[in-house]
């Protein structure tokens, strides 16, 4: 490791403290036996490529350490629960404060939750309404449980606090009335055996299941799909000549109840999905969608009622309260008090370029970036001093004048006694640390060593160092030196009225690159995502519409649960099970495929059911999960891990990366070419067991991405990515240019919602909105070549493309 000369190593803080945090030996995941020391009361950013092992050393070896030393603070039966996060393998950490996580969490917050419940924001605003807010004439003064849809207290009795309903209909649920129940006219019903049960119970109960739908009375229609009635009786089903003919007792559920319980109770993801088709949703006529009682929703301040506040984007909302700030008879001094300290938690928000969102937002609608950023803006409030706060990449989906407000806030973080560590990307954060950490000097097994840690100006001196040669050196734009593209057709989009963006109209050039920009929040998803998209898929069925084919490749989950992972998705794992289920071993025994499926019984380990894990109960406590005892975590049972392919069993072959698994598999076509469209694609790094929940939205988009490209049309197909340069070092950035510039010179079309300057440089055409978010952006500011957008008066994206245009075009535009 480059260990520059201002680093001294014995240096105390004049208290006799120790002034570093000091790592000794670090093993996690890649890591190679690092050392390192790095000051404290700074600001730190861990840089390195993607899979480069500096997550791996900032969370997965401090962060652990430090959460590990917390619960053996607490009480001993608490000290079970180290179990759940794991000792970090490391000799020794020294130095190291208690630590604040602020991690891109992959998990989705629950559908109650909102951008006023992860910041606070909400407690103070129903603590306003409840203190100061004007009541009906008579009204009593409501506490401020009263105002939370998630209460009792507050809850519209109706739709229990969610401002919806779900309802179904006959229609829905029998599509095809022509159908007699027997052949299955109730289609909301479950299948197989469950099914056959409850036409068995009907039939039992006296109703004709061989009669068309549309015969039967409509009483007799009405009480088998709505009844909430559950008779219980016995069945003598009739059953093939060679099965026992024995009777049972059968319990009536009707088509609404199964699946009203199925859509609310189910943990099955693809359960509830289809129980959904069966119903219909809608605003709560009882609360117009409000969420809260009638009583609540009668209370008013500044003429507003708290789910018109909800509603408002937080500029605007700050607006109001400080109309009504200045306005003394207005409430009183409680009014003013509350009004003034809902600003000031408001204040943070708006500086994090989120002012766009409003209270009620849904959190599940969130990028992991605004999440973050969210509660990164909680904790300038909380007061904290003397903590280490780690966070990850938080210029994620940020405009870089946005990115600039992050860095103040990251300063003040500091300055208020707290060391700040970040994993991140972005060259400016990068340029803007006191200290850098740089990790590679690729990634996976060629990464996991400290290859500088020091003052970022001394970084320029390490040849190994690929964020060196990027921070220092000139960035050129992404397709450099390529002349602009012309444009084969368009697509139209007029009069647009979704969401921000209003009476938007514009053209989408096919065959090229096109960059849509514009600071968070001003209307880019909503005109790529949903506008063109829909437009798009309406207008691909026209013989003469030159685009024959739409992929979408957002940052979805690949899945949601331990079970898929990168070579489930793929369909690497079905040729790979193939393999295994040739080998000679496999064969004598007359194994098929499903033997090395870790989803059903025979060839998983059936202690952990395939998951590798087991859940451990523990008295007073969550349950906690630990490797399992049988398989120790390889998800197969001993049997099947007798069988080899190439001196591999199929849990080893899971726990190669793709770069090693590309060698491994490189005599075998269909495997080697999905392993190099994920290689291609920069993902080398990954492992092919690796669980979609360990993903970060970026990696799931590209591996997606990946998908796409091993199998390759010919057809003009329009390829739509929102962001996919997020969670990218910039080397790895150019990897992943260079495969969507393929695309665009294999005659499709590409169009990225992108904030990183230097990919928007080097497309064809840029679409800018604007000029702010929420109700200040949602129109086109600018479209055009990039040159022509970064000359754009009025545009803040502009002056940052001319930057990354570099000084010609800096000097064309002095010479207008």
């Amino acid at each position: 490791m480059h260990q520059p000369a201002d680093l001294d190593s014995s240096v105390h803080d004049p208290d006799g403290r120790d002034s570093h945090v000091r790592v000794r030996g670090a093993r996690e995941h890649n890591l190679r036996g690092v050392d390192v020391d790095i000051p404290r009361d700074a600001l730190t950013v861990f840089t390195g490529v993607s899979g480069s092992g500096k997550s791996s050393l900032a969370f997965g070896t401090i962060y652990a350490e430090a959460q590990r030393r917390y619960f053996e603070s607490v009480a001993p039966y608490a000290r079970r629960l180290i179990h759940q996060i794991g000792a970090p393998k490391v000799d020794s950490i020294t130095g190291l404060p208690p630590a604040v996580s602020l991690e891109q969490r992959r998990s989705s917050p629950g559908s109650r939750s909102s951008v006023g419940t992860v910041t606070l924001l909400s407690n103070s605003l129903r603590m306003l309404y409840s203190r100061a807010g004007t009541y009906p004439p008579g009204a009593a003064r409501l506490d401020s449980d009263a105002f939370s849809p998630n209460t009792a207290a507050g809850a519209c009795p109706s739709c229990h606090g969610l401002g919806r309903i779900h309802r179904t209909s006959e229609e829905l649920l029998v599509p095809d009335p022509g159908l007699s129940i027997r052949q299955g006219a109730i289609a909301a019903w479950p299948g197989a055996w469950q099914g056959k049960n409850l036409r068995d119970i009907l039939e039992t109960l006296g109703h004709d299941v061989d009669r068309p739908w549309r015969e039967l009375p409509a009483k007799d229609r009405e009480w088998i799909l709505f009844t909430e009635e559950q008779p219980v009786v016995t069945v003598h089903p009739v059953r093939e000549a060679d099965r026992i003919q024995r009777p049972y007792q059968g319990t009536y559920m009707s088509a609404h109840r199964y699946v009203m319980r199925t859509f609310s109770d189910s943990k099955s993801a693809t359960l509830r999905t289809r129980a959904e088709s069966f119903l219909t949703d809608s605003p709560c006529p009882a609360c117009e969608g409000r969420r809260l009682r009638p009583e609540a929703l009668a209370v008013t301040f500044a003429g507003y009622g708290i789910a018109e506040l909800a509603a408002l984007a937080l500029t605007d909302l700050d607006r109001v309260l400080a109309g009504a700030c200045g306005v003394p008879e207005a409430g009183g001094e409680a009014a003013r008090v509350l009004a003034e300290d809902l600003r000031s938690r408001i204040g943070p928000v708006v500086e994090l370029g989120l002012g766009y969102l409003s209270l009620d937002r849904a959190a599940p609608t969130l990028s992991t970036g605004e999440l973050q950023r969210l509660r990164l803006a909680t904790q300038l409030r909380s007061g904290l001093f003397g903590v280490v706060y780690v966070l990850d990449e938080p210029s994620a989906g940020l405009h870089p004048a946005d990115t600039e407000a992050l860095l103040g806030v990251l300063d003040r973080l500091k300055a208020a006694g707290n060391t700040v560590f970040v994993v991140e990307h972005d060259l400016d954060v990068a340029r803007h640390a006191d200290w850098l950490v740089d990790v590679g000097p690729r990634a996976g097994e060629h990464g996991g060593r400290v290859l500088y840690s020091g003052r970022p100006q001394s970084l320029a001196g390490v040849p190994e160092s690929a964020t060196a040669r990027h921070l220092f050196g000139v960035r050129e734009p992404a397709a450099a030196g390529r002349p602009v593209r012309e444009a084969t057709g368009t697509v139209r989009l007029s009069g647009i009225d979704r969401h921000n963006l209003r009476d938007v109209s514009t053209d989408f050039p096919l065959g090229v690159f096109t960059a849509v920009t514009g600071v968070s929040g001003s209307g880019k998803s909503t005109l790529v995502g949903q506008a063109l998209a829909r437009e798009v898929e309406e207008r691909l069925a026209e013989a003469d519409f030159p685009v024959r084919r739409l992929v979408e490749v957002d940052q979805k989950p690949i899945g949601r649960t331990p079970r898929s992972n990168l070579a489930t998705y793929t369909g690497l794992f079905d040729v790979v099970r193939r393999l295994f289920t040739a080998a000679p071993e496999a064969k004598a025994r007359g194994w098929k495929a499903g033997r090395f499926s870790f989803n059903v019984a025979g060839g998983r380990c059936e202690t952990c059911q395939g998951e590798g894990f087991v859940s451990v109960e523990l008295l007073f406590l969550p349950s906690t999960y630990a490797p399992c005892p049988q398989c120790a975590g390889a998800r197969y049972n001993a049997e099947t891990l007798e069988v080899r392919y190439e001196g591999l069993n199929i849990a080893e072959v899971l726990a190669l990366t793709v770069e090693s698994a590309a060698g491994f598999f490189a005599e075998v076509p269909a495997a080697a070419r999905s392993l190099r469209a994920l290689e291609d694609i920069g993902l080398g790094y990954l492992r092919l067991g690796q669980p979609a929940t360990e993903l970060s939205g970026g990696e799931a988009q590209r591996i997606k991405l990946a998908t796409e490209l091993q199998r390759l049309r010919r057809d003009h197909t329009l390829y739509l990515l929102d962001e996919p340069t997020t969670g990218l070092h910039p080397a790895d950035v150019r990897v992943l240019l260079r495969q969507l510039h393929g695309l665009v010179d294999a005659g499709h079309s590409v169009v990225v919602v992108e904030h990183d300057m230097a990919v928007v440089a080097g497309a064809d055409w840029v679409i800018d909105l604007g000029p702010g978010g929420g109700t200040e952006g949602g129109r086109i500011v600018a479209a055009g070549t990039p040159a022509e957008v970064a000359r754009t008066a009025g545009s803040r994206t502009g002056a940052y493309l001319m930057r990354a245009l570099g000084k010609a075009a800096e000097g064309e535009r002095t010479s207008r």
